[in-house]
This record gives C-alpha cells, sequence and structure tokens, in this order.
C-alpha cells in the first residue's frame, strides 16, 4: 500500500490561488469547481499538533477539481514544475483515463501548471497533452519540454483573479468545435 509522508506545504501556495480563484467564480455565478480530497487513512498523528503526519492512500484519487463551468462539467488537475521539462512521472495512469472518458462524456479535461521559476501558469488542454504521454507509452521520452508547447495558452494576468483559467476554456471548447 503506498505511503504518504508530509512535504511540507509544497504545492500548496498555488492550490490555495485556484481555490480562491474558483470561490471568486463562485460569486460570480461563473463556475462551480470543488477540491477533490485525496482519501487517506491516518496512521500517526502528530498529538500536540493535531497533524497527521504517516497516512496511507485509500485509493487512487482521479483529479484534482471537479465542477461545471456555465452548464459544462470540467475536471483538471494542477500541477507544479520548478523546471522547463515537466516529468510525466508526475501524472498517473488512472488520472489519464480518467480524463479520456471524462472527455468522451462531452467534459473538458485539462491540466493546470504552474512553472515556478519562469513565473506564470499554463492552460494545457487534455488534447494536447495526449501525444506527449503516447510518445512516453512508446518508449519515448518520459516528459515534455517548456518549448514543445504553444505559448498562448499561458494564462493572461487579470486584476483580481488569482488564476484566470475561464478565458482558456472557452479557448479550448472554441478549438474542440473547430477541430469536430
Amino acid at each position: 500500500m503506498p505511503t504518504w509522508k508530509s512535504r511540507g506545504l509544497r504545492g500548496s501556495l498555488f492550490e490555495d490561488e485556484i481555490n480562491r480563484t474558483n470561490e471568486k467564480y463562485k460569486e460570480q455565478n461563473l463556475a462551480l469547481i470543488q477540491k477533490v480530497p485525496t482519501p487517506i487513512t491516518p496512521m500517526k498523528i502528530d498529538s500536540e499538533n493535531r497533524h497527521i503526519t504517516l497516512a496511507y492512500f485509500d485509493q487512487k484519487s482521479t483529479v484534482d477539481y471537479i465542477g461545471v463551468i456555465q452548464g459544462i462539467p470540467v475536471c483538471f488537475d494542477a500541477k507544479e514544475c520548478r523546471q522547463k521539462t515537466f516529468a510525466l512521472q508526475n501524472i498517473h495512469p488512472h488520472q489519464v483515463e480518467f480524463m479520456r472518458l471524462f472527455e468522451k462524456q462531452d467534459g473538458i479535461a485539462f491540466f493546470l501548471i504552474s512553472y515556478t521559476e519562469e513565473g506564470f501558469y499554463y492552460y494545457l488542454p487534455f488534447r494536447h497533452f495526449l501525444p506527449f504521454w503516447e510518445r512516453a507509452e512508446s518508449g519515448g521520452r518520459k516528459s515534455f519540454r517548456m518549448d514543445e508547447l504553444d505559448m498562448n495558452w499561458v494564462l493572461p494576468h487579470k486584476h483580481g483573479i488569482l488564476v484566470p483559467y475561464l478565458e482558456m476554456i472557452n479557448r479550448d471548447l472554441a478549438e474542440r468545435d473547430s477541430d469536430a
């Protein structure tokens, strides 16, 4: 059974910014997106601080966020990348399969990637991610480089919205419709 040990607050700033963005979208009646909790069984608790220090995953998690935007089902995973190369080992086969099935049901699946050293957020549509995944599955490189990405999917800066991904969903839908 996989074991989880706390590594501090790694990735929590990005998730906090997404959570605050989702709250803003909810307040504006634009979207209803929820963080999907990872099911764990605590094994060791620091009684002084009441923090879980050792736990086992109960089951495989799917994605970080799921919900609906203006009637469109969406799911996405949030990832942080400190370098210009994103290792695909950070994404699991069951997540890819979930996203694949989600899109077959006419939902929108994507990744939000925080390139921390570069200082920007990237919206990676699932269909743009798949060639990287399939390349790795067929024995190719197990990562993708920033220079392989279409930089038109970098999230714009928007006053009052920390991770403004809604505009990219509109673009994703338009591109998907034009491909159909």
